[in-house]
């Protein structure tokens, strides 16, 4: 088995080393290691593995929400957000760098997506908070760290990806997210403040009038919020309202981005061809990450390869919070070398069956990861 274990993550790392895409290097991997290791007929199961993976009904929902982004980004919903959110982030220290934090939460509550949220908010925020003068160490740190949300607020698209792999209902991982992504987000905003009071130089002295606006006017400016509350009412509010699935939900939230970048006359024939592109490559890349993880988990499962490390780890006689400990500092030293999608990808085959039989709950562990 030592030589199966060293074999699986000396073909793994090798082909990340040698430049290969992650989902490539996942599938390289798995097929090595059923030529070398099992009797399998592998040119005969893989198209099945393809076939059977890729056509996970669960799976509808994810180009549909990569879409709606795609949809979204080329939008002037950003321009929105900050229009909306400035003056009533104007009342808490920090000023608008809190709409780094609040627009990200909204936007992660419609696209799914971390990469799309910081795009789009920062596309805005970055340009207009260095030109009133805010210090760029924390309106970039703050967008950085905001922009994460994406992943744990739902709609997310890791959740999803999560979902499939571990054999874990969609709407349970969606709805256990909420708290724990609003926790995050009152934590980033509650670092703002601390942060801004002890450092005054990092807010220009002019913000402050901010304070001063009237009631009116900061009510009236929440019609510029308009857009993003329908788009949440589209996709969260039809699935905890009980009238669609994620999948169906997913493809309201299409309709309803098509609806808003109609409404804002973002869309030409340009701009439709790009969305399309980006939308195809976008899927293609994860739709490979997912195809190259399954299979690769369906090969070491095989293999036994999971149990294997699983008592190797128990010999350790580590207790379950040393365990989680012990993964988290695995997830900080991957995460300066892999992006979430790729890292959750590439460790959940192994590393779930350990938490399981550790006695942690499969959603328990999708929202750490």
């Amino acid at each position: 088995m030592g030589v199966v274990v060293a074999s699986l993550f000396g073909v793994l790392f090798g082909s990340l080393a040698s430049g290969l895409w992650i989902g490539i290097a996942l599938l390289f991997t798995g097929i090595s290691l059923g030529f070398l290791f099992t009797s399998l007929p592998m040119d005969r199961l893989l198209p099945q593995y393809v076939f059977n993976i890729l056509t996970t009904p669960d799976l509808v929902a994810l180009p549909l929400f990569i879409l709606m982004g795609e949809f979204l980004f080329r939008t002037k919903l950003s321009e929105a957000l900050f229009r909306g959110l400035a003056p009533w982030a104007g009342l808490l220290p920090g000023r608008l760098l809190h709409v780094n934090v609040i627009g990200s939460s909204i936007f992660a509550a419609i696209s799914g997506s971390s990469a799309a949220t910081t795009q789009v908010v920062g596309r805005m925020t970055l340009k207009e908070l260095l030109a009133r003068g805010y210090s760029a160490e924390v309106a970039i740190g703050s967008l950085a760290g905001a922009g994460t949300l994406g992943f744990l607020i739902p709609p997310s698209t890791v959740m999803i990806m999560y979902g499939v792999l571990a054999e874990e209902s969609i709407l349970r991982l969606f709805t256990a997210g909420f708290l724990p992504g609003l926790l995050l987000a009152s934590i980033f905003a509650g670092w703002i403040m601390i942060h801004t009071t002890l450092r005054r130089d990092l807010v220009p002295e002019a913000e402050r009038a901010l304070r001063n606006m009237p009631l009116r006017a900061r009510i009236a400016a929440l019609k510029d919020l308009a857009p993003a509350v329908f788009l949440i009412l589209c996709v969260l509010g039809s699935m905890y309202g009980g009238l669609a699935t994620p999948s169906e939900a997913a493809a309201l939230g299409v309709v309803g981005a098509f609806l808003v970048s109609w409404r804002q006359k973002a869309l030409s024939p340009e701009v439709l061809r790009n969305i399309a592109m980006g939308a195809v490559q976008t899927c293609s890349v994860m739709g490979m990450i997912i195809l190259g993880a399954s299979v690769l988990g369906n090969i070491t499962s095989t293999l036994g390869i999971p149990e294997a490390v699983a008592n190797v780890v128990s010999g350790w006689n580590l207790s379950p919070v040393m365990l989680i400990l012990a993964l988290l500092v695995l997830y900080l030293i991957l995460g300066t070398v892999l992006e979430g999608f790729s890292m959750i990808a590439t460790t959940l085959p192994v590393v779930l069956p350990i938490v399981t039989a550790a006695g942690f709950d499969k959603l328990w562990f999708g929202i750490f990861t």
